[in-house]
């Protein structure tokens, strides 16, 4: 069945509201590159069924027929079927034990899969992914997080009347509540116990760059991380502002040996033989907004032991909440020991009783950790990764799969992100053979 292709409802959870593609470029697949597009009828998707059917596409619920699907979040076993390609996030590239069910179960049915991470262009940068709709939602929830705790602590703030990203109708709506905020901090200011105020960013790429879009919509300042000490020597600060701090790898880590310098390309290549000195900021943060891509080979920035050490002083810490939008299980946070959802966004940790309980109430530290951030601001979120990936598909739907995997006439940068071909991982992923039991 040429030129058939097919997009399948998500069901991985309530919040899961996203579309690999949106309606308005279904109707361009269709009209422009003769394709049949499939729709499995959904009743929680951000575009109902209604807008694809007057684009021309057809609902289905039985996708059992269609050659090629698309998805966004990893598929359940029952649904796959022999000899079909799957284009979506599969979160097997490391070999994640709780996916390598799912793996097996597509490689015994001989399927295809593309996974959208490997998707890259020619200088190794992805080229479809949700990092700046992850951090716009990020900033939001973490901006709501001080709000409620602060709330709780008795201060009045402006960011308590914040809500959660989802509650908002649109990205837009979101940005007008917080230039509201914005101007109540530049006409009243904050409560002079909360001055500065002072939020970091660990981290400069995409993530990153979409929470400062949220944030630099408040009246702020940016300061160096080199300058963070003498800022506070010399009180030269306002309470009308929020103040910014980008930290780099260079602010970040540095050589164990002290005849080593920081370069950014050997820390990448050499982690083991680096060190955080992060840690020394964090005293002067409220807001603490972690954004970096981080594997076990790199070292910790934020230490349970360090917070300890930081709550058992005389002094109360600063820090009221950890925004952790990537969201690396006891990973380069040491606190974040779980994932959470929009309904139940953050959780406090307790550094001197090591415990953590769901909520915001208590001594120690708020963490928000939302694993599906892009969810909570679906529309945007879709539009943005449909822009990207409406390119491609013409080629994928008018691809041979029944021919070698050599000769197969993907284009290079989706070739490159075949996992699976028709049951056999690829030459570039043959490493996950010992991950597959």
């Amino acid at each position: 069945m040429k030129n058939v292709v097919g997009i399948r409802r998500e069901d991985k959870n309530i919040w899961e509201r996203r579309v690999p593609l949106i309606p308005l470029h279904v109707k361009e697949l269709i009209q422009k590159h003769s394709l049949e597009v499939w729709v499995q009828s959904s009743k929680i998707r951000v575009f109902p069924d209604e807008a694809y059917s007057r684009e021309g596409a057809i609902i289905k619920e039985d996708m059992s027929s269609c050659p090629i699907i698309f998805a966004v979040k990893e598929i359940p076993m029952h649904f796959f079927k022999k000899e079909t390609v799957y284009i979506f996030f599969s979160h097997t590239i490391k070999g994640q034990p709780y996916n390598m069910a799912m793996l097996k179960r597509m490689m015994d049915l001989n399927c295809t899969l593309i996974d959208y991470e490997r998707i890259v262009n020619e200088q190794g940068l992805r080229i479809l992914f949700f990092g700046r709709q992850a951090g716009q939602a990020g900033m939001v929830e973490t901006l709501w997080a001080l709000g409620q705790r602060l709330d709780y602590e008795g201060k009045q703030n402006p960011f308590a009347t914040l809500k959660q990203a989802y509650k908002y109708r649109n990205l837009s709506s979101v940005k007008d509540e917080i230039a509201e905020i914005g101007r109540h901090v530049n006409k009243y200011g904050f409560d002079s116990s909360l001055v500065p105020l002072v939020c970091g960013f660990a981290g400069y790429g995409n993530v990153s760059q979409g929470a400062q879009e949220i944030f630099d919509i408040l009246p702020s300042e940016i300061i160096e991380p080199g300058e963070i000490e003498k800022f506070f020597k010399d009180r030269n600060y306002s309470s009308n502002k929020i103040y910014k701090v980008i930290f780099q790898e260079e602010h970040m880590v540095e050589p164990i040996s002290f005849e080593d310098k920081f370069e950014l390309q050997d820390y990448y290549n050499n982690p083991q033989i680096y060190k955080s000195i992060f840690e020394s900021y964090i005293p002067s943060l409220t807001i603490l907004v972690n954004c970096i891509y981080w594997t076990p080979e790199f070292p910790r920035f934020v230490t349970n032991k360090f917070l300890k050490q930081l709550w058992s002083s005389n002094c109360p810490p600063r820090l009221r909440v950890i925004g952790d939008i990537s969201c690396d299980v006891e990973g380069s946070i040491e606190c974040t020991v779980k994932s959470t959802s929009p309904d139940k966004p953050v959780f406090l940790y307790n550094p001197i009783e090591n415990k953590i309980i769901d909520g915001l109430k208590g001594n120690g530290v708020v963490v928000m950790a939302i694993d599906n951030l892009p969810a909570e601001i679906s529309i945007e979120s879709s539009e943005f990764f449909s822009h990207s990936l409406e390119p491609f598909v013409p080629d994928i739907a008018k691809a041979d799969f029944s021919e070698d995997f050599k000769n197969c006439d993907l284009p290079p940068a989706i070739k490159k992100a075949v996992i699976i071909y028709r049951g056999k991982l690829t030459p570039d992923y043959e490493y996950m053979k010992k991950f597959v039991k």
